[in-house]
């Protein structure tokens, strides 16, 4: 008799009896994939670890103390964390193969360990070789627990038997439930292996981190619903071939989602780059068109990033145009604004924009750097190297103020910057320091005249 089977959508875990082109629950197209249905028995790895049953309380009765939180160790992760881990939380740390995500984990071991216990389970590497890395890393700790196995069943034993602080599961796509037919990193095993691991971090307060890799879209691998199951995700972003890693989180139910963490790999492990601004900057040419400075807001950061920018004739038809940094239809609204508003006609030419470091800029302040960037190298007239520019620019050519000007200010200044460049309308009489000259433009035509030596 023919195994039954259902498709599940790799996006957001909706299950449907037949295949079709698009999800009816998120409106995806060609995610359907096809999964055995399991048989629901009463004894399922999430049926018996029931959490502790509670009765309905008033909201006023409920204390309002705040969660439980603890260091890591590495500063930049509880950053992003929103001040430390959460006791009894979990964590999902998604990203590219190899990218670092196993060496930030087993690095934080060796600062939890002094503590806390902890239980590392690594389903992709023997207990011999995450023994070289330990030493290699130099992490030692008293309270450091392994455990090479992908069975869910032995994983939850060996939690009850141990009783650690801190789990860390190294891959979840390694994991899976005996009870299960489908293969480890299907569709149901991760959601199942999940639930299991949420039930057991809420009614042991265990902290979990889980590992998850990244398929080619950039979504980590599995269905969407994973990520609405945990507290919170982290993504370890950055090019193999780079030294640097950018951790950001997209989603933190117990902190801000704005705020990064910036990494330098080396031969000992991850190192913690507290400057970021420093770092982005470095190498940067000097009297060269095509390049400008603003400083950016991550969370309660300032950053000064660099944007770059190359326009040249084009010769095909259709100009060629090329964003990374910033997103690709705002960087052709400004190409639009540029052309219509100050008189520059960049529409037969090709365009590339490009910010330094590998930093996504997703807030509008950057508007006006990248314009600069962009008549600079168009008229091949550098921007002076002393001059940052912040900026928000609408469809009119106007130039906008941006929010926390005073923190911006100060980032500039400490880095050594002499001129500022902002909206005229923007509120700088009482916050700009004494020694940083600042500059005002309404419109972007003007704004050019001012920068553009």
């Amino acid at each position: 008799m023919k195994a039954k089977t259902a498709f599940y959508c790799t996006d957001c875990g909706n299950e449907t009896p037949k295949w079709q082109g698009k999800c009816t629950a998120c409106g995806s197209w060609n995610t359907l994939v096809e999964q055995p249905v399991e048989a629901k028995s009463k004894a399922t790895a999430a049926n018996t670890r029931p959490i502790k049953r509670s009765s309905p309380k008033l909201l006023s009765e409920l204390e309002s103390s705040e969660e439980i939180r603890f260091g890591t160790g590495l500063g930049e992760l509880d950053r992003v964390l929103g001040g430390g881990a959460v006791t009894g939380s979990l964590v999902l740390v998604g990203g590219a193969p190899g990218i670092g995500k196993s060496t930030l984990l087993l690095q934080i071991c060796g600062y939890l360990g002094k503590t806390l216990k902890i239980l590392y389970v690594t389903g992709e590497e023997s207990e011999r070789q995450l023994k070289m890395r330990a030493e290699r890393l130099k992490v030692q700790s008293d309270s450091f627990y392994v455990l090479a196995e992908t069975d869910l069943g032995e994983v939850l034993a060996s939690s009850d038997a141990l009783q650690p602080d801190v789990m860390i599961i190294d891959s979840i796509q390694t994991l899976y439930d005996p009870e299960m037919n489908s293969a480890p990193g299907s569709v149901g095993q991760v959601k199942e292996c999940t639930m299991s691991l949420l039930q057991l971090s809420k009614s042991r307060g265990v902290t979990v981190f889980l590992i998850g890799h990244v398929n080619k879209e950039g979504a980590i691998a599995g269905p969407k619903v994973l990520e609405h199951m945990v507290d919170c995700v982290l993504y370890f972003e950055g090019e193999q071939a780079a030294s640097y890693r950018i951790l950001r989180a997209a989603k933190n139910r117990f902190g801000s989602t704005n705020e990064i963490g910036v990494f330098e790999m080396l031969e000992n492990g991850l190192s913690e780059v507290r400057n970021p601004s420093e770092l982005l900057l470095s190498g940067r040419p000097s009297n060269t068109p095509g390049t400008c400075v603003t400083c950016v807001m991550e969370g309660t950061r300032p950053i000064l990033a660099e944007v770059q920018a190359l326009v040249t004739p084009s010769f095909y038809n259709v100009p060629r145009r090329n964003s990374n940094g910033i997103e690709y239809n705002r960087a052709m609204m400004l190409l639009a604004v540029l052309e219509k508003r100050s008189g520059l006609r960049v529409g037969g030419s090709d365009a590339y924009i490009n910010v330094i470091g590998g930093l996504n800029i997703d807030e509008p302040s950057a508007d006006l750097a990248t314009i600069l960037a962009l008549a600079s190298s168009f008229r091949d007239k550098p921007v002076s190297d002393d001059l940052v520019a912040i900026g928000e620019i609408g469809l009119t050519g106007e130039l906008r103020p941006v929010s926390q000007l005073s923190l911006r200010l100060s980032e500039i200044m400490r880095l050594g910057f002499g001129t500022c460049l902002v909206p005229k309308n923007s509120m700088v009489k009482n916050m700009a320091p004494a020694n940083l000259k600042i500059i005002t433009a309404r419109t972007i035509s003007e704004a050019i005249s001012l920068a553009l030596v």
